[in-house]
């Protein structure tokens, strides 16, 4: 029996210090998959991370007649490829906010022609009161239905639509101002 097939069987039984062997053993290896997906050392770290919780959450139902080393890059590759969808999804959501902060029936709203960042549109979030904030991102982001939010909240359903409201308005100064700014004017 090899030295992995050993650290795993230890790890079946809860041996911390083989799980830490384990770990050190392919962590930068496995951080190296990551990376080669994702560009960035710290994304890729946490990659790998959650590549080891599964792993080791799955760990008694692995089958010792193929390689850990391959089965790991699997876990790898595919918490890599799901970040990508999670990180593809979020910017799509957020150029979404753009067209609805644009079209959300009032006369007023920002230039169609202004194009506005995903970091200018997650600055402004940020800089959202509170409250406006968490019914924005479960609104506009999360898609909760008012009554949802409400619940959810302890609001009635007229405070979640006023704080949108408020929101959108909040939002709209704050990309004039940038898009002000950024023109130079």
């Amino acid at each position: 029996m090899n030295e992995d097939w050993q650290l795993i069987e230890s790890c079946k039984h809860n041996d911390s210090d083989a799980f830490e062997r384990l770990y050190i053993k392919y962590a930068s290896k496995m951080k190296g998959v990551a990376f080669r997906y994702v560009n960035d050392s710290a994304v890729a770290e946490d990659i790998l991370q959650e590549a080891y919780i599964k792993v080791f959450v799955n760990l008694k139902t692995f089958d010792t007649k193929g390689s850990f080393e391959g089965w790991l890059r699997r876990v790898v590759v595919n918490s890599s490829i799901n970040y990508y969808h999670s990180i593809k999804k979020q910017q799509e959501k957020l150029s979404d906010l753009g067209y609805i902060l644009e079209n959300d029936g009032e006369e007023d709203s920002v230039d169609e022609n202004y194009d506005y960042s995903m970091e200018e549109l997650v600055e402004s979030i940020g800089m959202l009161p509170e409250g406006y904030k968490m019914v924005f991102n479960m609104y506009v982001v999360d898609n909760f239905t008012h009554k949802e939010i409400a619940s959810a909240l302890n609001i009635t359903e007229g405070t979640s639509k006023s704080q949108l409201s408020k929101a959108r308005e909040y939002l709209k100064k704050v990309l004039e101002k940038q898009k002000t700014v950024s023109n130079g004017i």
